[in-house]
């Protein structure tokens, strides 16, 4: 079965990427490493947040 990610950009996080990445990992912990749908959904959204929270690297030309 395929799955697919909407490419949809969210709005920024008011939450640091650390604070989201501690929601994620609990998430991860809590399911005993197997997501069910409704978590599924979760973690995507979750991975979006961090995304957006995460610091911008930029590359030299």
């Amino acid at each position: 079965m395929l799955h697919s990610m909407s490419t949809t950009v969210e709005p920024a996080s008011d939450r640091s990427a650390d604070e989201v990445n501690e929601e994620i990992r609990a998430l991860w912990h809590r399911s005993g490493g197997t997501l069910n749908g409704e978590q599924r959904e979760e973690y995507r959204r979750l991975v979006l947040e961090w995304a957006s929270a995460s610091p911008r690297q930029v590359r030299a030309a």
